[in-house]
């Protein structure tokens, strides 16, 4: 049975989602779309990346992120999603800080395999 690759679902006041193997451009939008549509069902503005099990993807989904990002706002409007992004090795950390930072806006930060504070910086609103 083969094992799923996309997984986005709230835990608490968190909706994580967690990608696995090799990510595609139609996995990329499903995941950005289930994302959109529980932060307007549910509220909830954290959200928990998980790319721990992600392979290293090519730099047109890098660049495909970005261009969902910046049109997460227009979906959203004022209110920004505060993202933590769980990668397992720097290269996939610099991809993520190019995705999820070329906006200029937003509330995200990456963390190298620590769930634990990703979780804990999510749940600090200063």
């Amino acid at each position: 049975m083969e094992q799923q690759k996309l997984w986005v679902e709230p835990i608490g006041s968190i909706i994580v989602a967690r990608m696995r193997g090799a990510c595609t451009e139609e996995m990329l939008s499903e995941c950005q779309e289930r994302v959109l549509a529980l932060a307007k069902d549910t509220q909830q503005v954290k959200v928990l990346y998980d790319a721990l099990e992600m392979e290293t993807p090519d730099v047109d989904l890098v660049l495909m992120q970005q261009r969902l990002e910046a049109d997460t706002k227009d979906k959203l409007g004022a209110v920004p999603l505060r993202k933590a992004i769980l990668v397992p090795n720097s290269r996939l950390a610099y991809l993520a800080r190019i995705a999820f930072g070329a906006a200029g806006e937003g509330d995200y930060r990456v963390f190298y395999n620590d769930m634990a504070q990703a979780i804990l910086w999510l749940e600090d609103r200063k």
